[in-house]
């Protein structure tokens, strides 16, 4: 059964007075503020600021950017579950804090589902298989079969088995039945390093931290993890044309704090989906690496996340990801 809980709870904010707008002022009459649970100059800030900057002045207030990192999102997600929900403090999510985390950790201390109401979706951020330039292996089907003739014996570098590349990373093993040896690293950064310095045959990682790689020919996709192929890499494969159905992306998506009134998120929404319909944020947003998508009003996203608590429960139990 798809989980409503975010649907349902922009639904009841829609239903605050527009007595609320008349007693506070037009909204916004301060500053507002984007809660990140990443550090300065992180792909998620980066993005942030980016349409921070144009936000404001759409809005006729600044966006202040306040990072919060730590504890795998934990920090800036609670901070954000605690915020007043007047509209004046947002939480720039991401997946991990949304939805994989709560496949993760056993206790939290807030609650992803109860805790925010769906504003705006921001983009998706997509994964791809990738090997060196120079590898023999020349694509999905190859790779697979070469796992499979000698089991084991093909490394597979990802950023650790309780990531959310590593997650990726099992999730393909599994669905392709390769026989691939994971080999989990520190970050994806080191991942990376190590597939380049010839210590791995193939790694999973985000294309925003592998595409200059890619572009300056030392690395060379294999497929995307998006649900088609990506704008900018189109000779690139997508997963789901060998594995149908496949879809395994991050992705950004402002929420706030549950009970804030319905004008500040009707307003905030319909501000955020007209930058991302400009073709400048759009073209800006794609050299830091996620794909702009507008999913339109609060409840498609509110849909859009509860489509990926079912995606990402069912794959958590496919490799037998329990909580801890």
């Amino acid at each position: 059964m798809q989980r409503r809980h975010f649907i349902q709870a922009s639904l009841l904010a829609s239903a605050v007075p527009a007595a609320w707008a008349q007693a506070n002022g037009a909204f916004p009459d301060k500053p507002v503020k984007f809660i990140l649970s990443q550090p300065p100059g992180s792909g998620p800030d980066n993005v942030a600021r980016l349409l921070g900057e144009r936000l404001g002045k759409a809005l006729g207030q600044p966006i202040v950017i306040e990072n919060k990192p730590g504890g795998q999102n934990i920090i800036g997600a609670q901070t954000a579950a605690r915020s007043p929900a007047d509209g004046y403090s947002l939480y720039f999510a991401t997946t991990a804090a949304l939805v994989t985390n709560k496949y993760l950790f056993k206790t939290m201390p807030y609650d992803p589902e109860k805790d925010f109401v769906p504003v705006a979706f921001i983009a998706k951020s997509p994964f791809a298989v990738v090997v060196k330039a120079e590898s023999p292996i020349t694509s999905m089907q190859d790779l697979v079969a070469r796992s499979k003739a000698e089991p084991g014996k093909v490394s597979l570098a990802n950023e650790g088995p309780r990531t959310f590349g590593g997650i990726i990373a099992r999730v393909i093993n599994a669905r392709t039945r390769m026989q691939a040896n994971l080999v989990g690293y520190a970050s994806v950064g080191v991942a990376v390093q190590n597939l380049i310095g010839g210590h791995a045959d193939v790694a999973v990682a985000d294309v925003a931290s592998t595409a200059a790689l890619v572009r300056q020919g030392r690395l060379r996709y294999l497929a995307v993890t998006a649900a088609k192929r990506v704008a900018g890499w189109e000779q690139v494969p997508a997963l789901s044309e060998l594995l149908p159905g496949f879809e395994m992306v991050g992705w950004f998506a402002v929420v706030a704090p549950t009970g804030t009134p319905a004008a500040a998120i009707q307003r905030m929404n319909k501000e955020i989906n007209a930058l991302l319909g400009d073709a400048d944020v759009m073209q800006r947003m794609a050299t830091i690496g996620p794909m702009a998508e507008a999913l339109g009003a609060p409840e498609q996203t509110g849909a859009f996340l509860g489509a990926e608590h079912q995606r990402w429960s069912a794959a958590a139990q496919e490799i037998g990801l329990l909580p801890e």
